[in-house]
C-alpha cells in the first residue's frame, strides 16, 4: 500500500541520517512479510509517489546493512522489497515467488535485474516466466536467502544484523 511504502521510505532515511543506527532490519506483521501489491489498485489512476521501485532502490542504496526478515510469504513486490535488502533471513515455512506472471505482468520493481544477479539466470528465469513459489529451503540453495532459521526471524534477521 501507499502508506507502506511511505513508512519504508521514511524509515529509511531516517535510519541513513542517524549514525546511532548501525543496520536496518525490515520485517512484516503478524508473521507474513509481504504478498506484494494490491492488484486493485492496478486499475486506478497514477498518483505523485508511491512508486515500489524506488523505495526498493533507496534499500540497496543504503549505506547501513539491511536485512529483510522474511516470514510467510514474500511474493511479487514483497520479494522485490527482500531483493533490495543487503541480506535475507527466511523462517522454515516461508515462501518466495513471483506470480504476477501468472496475471500477464512482469515484476516492475526491478525484480527481473536483481533476482537473476543473485541467483543466477537459469534459477532466475523460471521464477520470472513460471510464478513459481520456492520454499526457504530451495531459497536457500539457490542463494536467495542467507539463512533459514526456525525459531524466531526477527531476532536471527537483528543477530545477522549485528554481525555485519
Amino acid at each position: 500500500s501507499r502508506a507502506v511504502l511511505q513508512a519504508l521510505e521514511d524509515g529509511l532515511k531516517k535510519a541513513d541520517a542517524d549514525p546511532s543506527v548501525k543496520a536496518v532490519m525490515i520485517c512484516g506483521e503478524n508473521g507474513k512479510f509481504s504478498a506484494g501489491a494490491d492488484i486493485r489498485g492496478f486499475s486506478s489512476p497514477k498518483r505523485l509517489g508511491g512508486a515500489l521501485g524506488p523505495v526498493v532502490s533507496l534499500i540497496e542504496s543504503s549505506e547501513k546493512p539491511v536485512v529483510a526478515a522474511i516470514e510467510g510469504v514474500a511474493l511479487g513486490g514483497g520479494l522485490e522489497v527482500a531483493l533490495g535488502c543487503h541480506y535475507r533471513v527466511a523462517h522454515v515455512k516461508a515462501r518466495m515467488g513471483l506470480p504476477e506472471v501468472t496475471l500477464g505482468l512482469l515484476p516492475g520493481a526491478e525484480g527481473t535485474q536483481r533476482l537473476p544477479r543473485l541467483i543466477g539466470v537459469p534459477a532466475a528465469l523460471d521464477m520470472i516466466t513460471t510464478g513459481k513459489h520456492i520454499a526457504a529451503t530451495e531459497a536457500l540453495k539457490l542463494g536467495l536467502v542467507d539463512e533459514i532459521v526456525e525459531e524466531n526471524t526477527i531476532e536471527a534477521a537483528i543477530r545477522l544484523a549485528n554481525k555485519v
